[in-house]
């Protein structure tokens, strides 16, 4: 028998794409770069991101993860979905969750001046921890169980569709905020 060795993994289709070769964005502390928790490891230069801190930005992620499972089991505890219920407190977290991603999203690009960790603690840690698509399966899965198929499309269906629609409607409204707070800014400039 002829070993074959293993098989390699294709670099992204372009490597040298905007994430590979952008800059790091200006903080409030200048020593210290912007870091993007969403890292590729096979493009050298977003490795060598991780490799700046990578306790710090991994203790970061698991403290802000731990406090949004809290806050997660929190709202599981206070609208419990009953046995042969359907799973509406899942959906609730997942939409919130999302919303408030779009709207981090949208401040951290706007905003220069914020901290290079407050995108991977408040995003990947707290909300990543708080939005639960893992007990989304587990609900349509638990539906199927009991031979509601239909319960189970309804809600394969209607939690990432209200979680993509909250998290662009709550990024459109953020962004119109920023521009219109900017626009008054140089408004008052001017006078």
């Amino acid at each position: 028998m002829v070993e074959q060795p293993a098989p390699q993994r294709t670099p992204p289709a372009d490597p040298t794409g905007p994430r590979a070769t952008a800059e790091p964005r200006p903080t409030a502390d200048p020593t210290v770069a912007a870091t993007d928790p969403d890292v590729d490891l096979h493009l050298p230069a977003q490795r060598a991101e991780l490799r700046a801190h990578p306790a710090l930005l991994l203790g970061v992620i698991a403290a802000g993860g731990a406090l949004g499972a809290c806050a997660r089991y929190g709202a599981a505890l206070a609208w419990p979905t009953h046995p042969g219920g359907f799973g509406w407190t899942t959906v609730a977290v997942n939409t919130v969750g999302c919303a408030a991603i779009g709207m981090l999203m949208a401040l951290v690009r706007a905003t220069r001046l914020a901290h290079p960790l407050a995108r991977p603690f408040l995003g990947t840690g707290i909300l990543g921890g708080f939005t639960t698509f893992s007990t989304y399966a587990v609900d349509v899965d638990g539906h199927l169980d009991d031979g509601r198929p239909l319960t189970a499309l309804a809600a394969l269906a209607l939690t990432p569709a209200a979680a993509l629609a909250a998290v662009w409607a709550a990024t459109a409204v953020t962004r119109g905020l920023l521009a219109r707070c900017g626009e008054r800014r140089r408004g008052e400039r001017r006078r």
